[in-house]
């Protein structure tokens, strides 16, 4: 068990954030795994996975723990479903290719996605109109107190929108090892009306798309829409879609008749936060080197050498100016370090 120390999480997060970790270690056993946890409390540890979902605004003093689980799996099957099971350090956008490979349906609309299957149920990630508690059936995960591994299903994580038990009860508590998911094999079922999934397809002339016309066209989409972190440093989404009352709604859209939304049920109404923000006049605002995407005002970057507390600065700033346009707050997606 090799332990560094003071070394650069620059290449580790999507922001491209240089900061520090005092102590640094890549774990690809879970045996290496439960040494390592056995001998620290969950204070002194910070989990990292594919980096996506983190902003950082200071040096890391604790022991950065970089987690690189390995290997996807078929658990069973029948003719109609598969269940597959994934570790948690395999990239969650080479694993959904994996799937579509094999004509596994039911992630495609999850394509291109940053990040790595172990903290897909921490956030409940979702997409064009698909959740990751819609095809999840259960995860494995490490105790840090005791080192047990200890299997939640899809109920016992308690899954909300972008939230999750991981992320609330058992917050710092548990380490997430591996994901399985109930993927169709035939008659799959697509989500093409969310989005512009379906207008993209029609620019194909594709009139019985298949699971990879789905994912063809959503990896378009997010490519026409949203920056390559490895060009332009970014988390994808920085903010989640607010969730407001029928009440609230009607009161903006009366004002806004031109304004997208997405009804949830009689009481809820979702709508997208990129339009609050762009509405508030952020769409492509640059501070220094910290600025809010042009093609995209649900992205913050970092245009170089921007600092994780001038990204932090940004995000609170359109917070404060959405909430005094709109009365609605918009909380972070991203996790602030």
């Amino acid at each position: 068990m090799k332990i560094q120390q003071n070394i650069s999480l620059k290449p580790y997060n999507t922001f491209g954030l240089d900061v520090f970790a005092k102590y640094f270690i890549e774990i690809d056993s879970i045996s290496t795994l439960k040494e390592i946890t056995k001998a620290n409390k969950a204070n002194n540890l910070f989990l990292l996975g594919g980096g996506s979902n983190m902003l950082l605004t200071k040096d890391i003093d604790k022991i950065v723990v970089k987690l690189n689980l390995k290997g996807i799996s078929i658990l069973k099957e029948d003719d109609d479903y598969v269940w597959v099971e994934s570790q948690a350090g395999e990239n969650w956008h080479v694993f959904v290719l994996w799937t579509i490979d094999h004509n596994y349906g039911g992630l495609e609309n999850l394509s291109l996605i940053p990040g790595n299957v172990g903290t897909t149920p921490i956030q409940n990630i979702g997409a064009y109109g698909v959740e990751i508690k819609d095809h999840f059936v259960s995860c494995k995960a490490l105790c840090i107190k005791d080192q047990s591994i200890v299997e939640f299903t899809n109920e016992e994580c308690r899954f909300d929108y972008r939230e999750s038990i991981f992320k609330n009860e058992l917050k710092d508590q548990y380490i997430v090892l591996s994901a399985t998911f109930k993927l169709s094999k035939q008659n799959h079922i697509l989500k093409t009306s969310y989005g512009a999934i379906q207008e993209e397809l029609d620019k194909k002339n594709i009139l019985s798309p298949t699971i990879k016309d789905v994912s063809d066209a959503v990896i378009a989409i997010r490519k026409s829409k949203l920056p390559d972190p490895s060009k332009i440093g970014n988390s994808g989404s920085f903010f989640k879609n607010p969730i407001v009352s029928k009440t609230i709604f009607e009161n903006i859209y009366k004002n806004n008749p031109t304004m997208p939304y997405y009804t949830i049920n009689d009481e809820w109404v979702k709508i997208p936060a990129g339009w609050l923000i762009e509405q508030s006049g952020f769409k492509g605002y640059r501070l220094g080197d910290a600025g809010v995407h042009e093609k995209q005002a649900l992205v913050l970057v970092n245009y170089g050498k921007a600092k994780g507390e001038q990204i932090k600065k940004l995000a609170y700033t359109v917070q404060a100016e959405v909430y005094k346009m709109f009365g609605i707050t918009i909380s972070p997606e991203v996790n602030i370090f």
